[in-house]
């Protein structure tokens, strides 16, 4: 009456009628592929400006 199929399962299931990936595409969730790009252009951006700091005090 309450039978639940296991996680494992249900994910397999999921898995399953997802579409396959895209030749090239890494990112098919939207908002993921937007942090990413974030983060690494804030942490360029952190290099950059400390580098310029170094460089004004000690260059």
């Amino acid at each position: 009456m309450f039978y639940k199929k296991p996680l494992e399962e249900r994910i397999a299931d999921r898995v399953a009628q997802r579409k396959p990936l895209e030749e090239g595409k890494h990112f098919e969730h939207g908002p993921a592929k937007f942090v990413f790009v974030f983060l690494i252009v804030s942490v360029v951006l952190m290099h950059v400006v400390g580098l310029a700091v170094v460089m004004h005090f000690y260059g």
